[in-house]
């Protein structure tokens, strides 16, 4: 879904996820990771990217399931 008033930027990065996620955060206004998804308790969990993330972006960072 594409909403008219969000912008979105796309980009295309060699490298590992966690430090380019971490390193877009810097012009960000909020970062978007994934949960690892597999339902229940361990739905809650992040995963390897997802906690390198929200422990070191540099803006707000919401966990999407």
């Amino acid at each position: 879904m594409q909403l008219p008033d969000v912008p979105v930027d796309i980009q295309l990065v060699r490298g590992h996820p966690a430090h380019a996620l971490v390193d877009a955060s810097a012009g960000s206004a909020l970062t978007v990771v994934g949960s690892r998804g597999h339902g229940g308790f361990t739905g809650l969990l992040l995963g390897s990217t997802g906690s390198a993330v929200a422990a070191h972006a540099h803006s707000p960072v919401l966990v999407a399931r």
